[in-house]
């Protein structure tokens, strides 16, 4: 399964590639609002789209969700996946981004 902040385009390459049973959270549409894609992978490997409600959800469901997170999340997995990069790189880690080569998440340490 994955979470997608970015939508549109993204949105529907992260269904493409989710594996059999699989589910996508959709939490944003920074690129987008469109969904140019098929059903086939909802139909043919039984991946969900599901939809995360960061607007109108209850203050006790979000204080929820951060518990589970905080208790469920494997964080050696989320270390990972994770890497921190100077806001100098930016530039470059655009490019990067857009040519498809990041995997996982970048955070940029605007201290260093």
């Amino acid at each position: 399964g994955a979470v997608d902040s970015v939508g549109s385009t993204t949105l529907v390459n992260v269904i493409a590639q989710t594996v059999y049973g699989g589910a996508v959270a959709a939490c944003g549409l920074a690129g987008g609002a469109d969904l140019p894609g098929t059903v086939l992978p909802h139909i043919l490997r039984s991946v969900a789209l599901l939809g995360v409600d960061s607007v109108m959800a209850p203050a006790a469901r979000r204080a929820n969700a951060w518990a589970r997170l905080a208790r469920d999340l494997d964080r050696d997995k989320l270390a990972a996946m994770t890497r921190v990069e100077p806001m100098s790189r930016l530039p470059e880690l655009a490019q990067e981004i857009l040519a498809g080569q990041v995997r996982g998440r970048i955070v940029i340490d605007v201290a260093r």
